[in-house]
């Protein structure tokens, strides 16, 4: 017999200010334990450092949540001079001092325009991409150094904000896979000088920005579990990117069965993605398949019929 599920089919998207000095899964979890959801998961790890945007997905609105780790981000933060450490932050230890030239906002506003566009960038060791099947962090944390292949990234806008002769602070619009902390560290290599960063705060992932973030304080001040549930986002807000499709009663039978439908699909190409609402109501994504015709890609198992 099926081992029940422990906790409630909660669903929907919550927008969480991750507070510093807990990692992503800590603040997952305790999201989780809130709303005692049965299902979560996040759309794009932050460091422990860091703050700021980490969108929560619960129960159904996790079948979608692949698609906004494509998402371009946005992050504001402090670069402090002349300090080179090992994780490229301040939480790391200390592996270089240098002298820190003198410089102007000017100075580093010309730098800063080498590294708009595409770029090539090394990941950090101090980092969760894997090597041979073990994250790079756990291999330097042994005192292990392997090779890492540079990557593309694309950096939208790196904007000074402030300047303080020995620290600045930026703004920063990125492609995803964009390490802030490498960011830095090159801009400081760039200036002659090295560099880490101190803070870092996310502010945009995909279409969401920190204006409708809750805190983990503000979230426990709710009155009970109905009032929490009517803050979350509906699913298919992680797909909003992606055109819609209306389905009739005959298509969604199809669907519903893991069967392609006949459907309007205006200008789609083959193997585009798209969302299909039924009685206006989300039901998830169909994949075009030709001319008219629309194959259930992931759907939400609330449409699974008999």
């Amino acid at each position: 017999m099926a081992r029940r599920r422990r906790g409630l089919p909660v669903n929907g998207v919550l927008l969480l200010d991750k507070p510093k000095g807990i990692s992503s899964n800590h603040a997952l979890q305790r999201v989780r334990r809130l709303f005692e959801a049965q299902k979560a998961g996040h759309t794009g790890t932050l460091d422990p450092m860091a703050t700021g945007l980490l969108p929560i997905c619960l129960g159904e609105a996790t079948k979608f949540s692949a698609h906004l780790l494509e998402a371009d981000k946005m992050y504001r933060t402090r670069v402090e001079l002349g300090v080179i450490t090992d994780t490229g932050d301040a939480e790391g230890t200390v592996i270089e001092r240098r002298e820190i030239p003198s410089l102007t906002a000017e100075d580093v506003e010309s730098v800063l325009a080498r590294f708009h566009g595409e770029i090539d960038q090394v990941p950090p060791m101090y980092s969760a991409l894997k090597h041979q099947g073990k994250k790079l962090y756990e291999l330097a944390r042994e005192g292990k150094h392997v090779e890492r292949a540079a990557r593309r990234v694309s950096v939208y806008d790196a904007r000074l904000l402030a300047f303080e002769g020995t620290a600045f602070e930026l703004e920063v619009s990125c492609s995803k896979g964009t390490y802030i902390r490498t960011l830095a560290e090159d801009i400081g290599h760039a200036l002659g000088c090295g560099a880490h960063i101190s803070q870092l705060r996310r502010l945009k992932t995909g279409p969401f920005t920190g204006d409708a973030m809750w805190t983990l304080e503000d979230l426990e001040a709710l009155a009970d579990q109905a009032t929490r549930e009517a803050e979350l986002m509906p699913a298919d807000v992680l797909v909003d990117h992606f055109p819609s499709l209306t389905v009739d009663e005959t298509a969604f039978g199809r669907l519903a069965h893991g069967q392609s439908a006949s459907l309007a699909i205006g200008a789609l190409e083959p193997d585009a993605l798209a969302r299909l609402y039924y009685a206006e109501t989300f039901i998830g994504l169909g994949v075009v398949k030709g001319a008219q015709e629309v194959a259930p890609k992931r759907l939400l198992s609330t449409v699974a019929i008999s």
